[in-house]
């Protein structure tokens, strides 16, 4: 029997998708190696990361990520439908050498974006490829919408969250999902449970400052105490961006369920991240050790679709 054609369809999660890597490189190492990749917001960023070769670079940068840095990749413009310009996205990108021509890969990649106009479903195939991942991850009320072949772009996960049927139509055989949103609601947890105190303050020196300077001085005073609020959560109370993000998960996580109800994959991976909230991107490493131990467990039924046609 030949091995069939292996899509992997690489699932929205914000700091939840770190565990992507994990996912791939614990593939590889048992000797399944995905022929076609898709993702979704997060997910897109590291599919687009493996196909240009870039993975391990990328994994690297995670892994010495701290919140004063990823303070300092969010360039804040309350103007252009977001609060995050996203540019500095895009350069560190760049910078990464995640930046080919989506045309030139040598796996078929999509990454999966929302028109904002009529809320279709649009498949980014060609192109620079930072670019498209970059409107992948317009998520709604934090990053500002991409201009696109003249459409608005917003994160795919609005439409499809765990692009399962775009691997099957670029020719996949079978399909490996990665599911990022299946345990994320439970108890609310404040920032101050997994942040310490310097911590919280290197962010609001360093971002929210810059979120003041983009306020009218008439009432900037009033704002700049505002301003924490947006992201210090208290044990009694979530904050802006924390009420927003899960928000969004929350609707993710439905639609993630209705979609792979309609359109399952052969294999559905879920990494086990129930304590990770959507700004822990400075937890990379338990990340990818979850998405690793996901693919362990799953090794009977992942080596059964692969070794041949079933």
């Amino acid at each position: 029997m030949s091995r069939p054609r292996v899509g992997l369809a690489l699932g929205s999660g914000a700091a939840r998708g770190w565990a992507h890597v994990g996912v791939i490189e614990a593939l590889r190492k048992a000797g399944i190696e995905p022929g076609i990749v898709c993702g979704c917001s997060m997910g897109s960023l590291v599919g687009a990361a493996y196909v240009t070769g870039r993975l391990e670079d990328l994994k690297e940068y995670a892994s010495a990520l701290t919140w004063r840095e990823i303070a300092g990749l969010l360039d804040v413009r309350l103007t252009g439908g977001g609060l995050i310009k996203g540019e500095r996205i895009v350069a560190l990108m760049r910078r990464l050498k995640i930046v080919s021509a989506i045309e030139t890969c040598p796996k078929p990649f999509a990454a999966i974006a929302t028109d904002l106009t009529t809320g279709r479903e649009i498949w980014l195939q060609d192109g620079r490829i930072d670019l498209a991942v970059r409107a992948s991850i317009s998520l709604p009320g934090i990053f500002a919408p991409v201009r696109h072949k003249e459409r608005w772009l917003i994160d795919g996960g609005l439409v499809n969250p765990v692009p399962v049927s775009v691997c099957r139509a670029l020719g996949a055989e079978v399909v490996i999902a990665v599911n990022l949103n299946s345990d994320l609601l439970g108890p609310f947890r404040s920032e101050s449970d997994e942040l310490g105190a310097e911590t919280q303050s290197g962010i609001s020196r360093s971002f929210l400052d810059r979120v003041a300077k983009q306020i009218p001085f008439a009432i900037r005073e009033q704002a700049s105490a505002i301003a924490p609020m947006l992201f210090k959560s208290t044990p009694d109370h979530p904050g802006y961006f924390e009420a927003l993000t899960l928000s969004i998960s929350i609707m993710q996580d439905r639609i993630t369920r209705s979609r792979l109800a309609g359109e399952p994959a052969h294999v559905t991976l879920v990494p086990h991240l129930p304590d990770f909230a959507s700004l822990d991107f400075h937890r990379a490493g338990e990340a990818f050790a979850a998405g690793a131990a996901c693919v362990e467990e799953a090794l009977p039924s992942l080596r059964r679709y692969v070794a041949g046609r079933v």
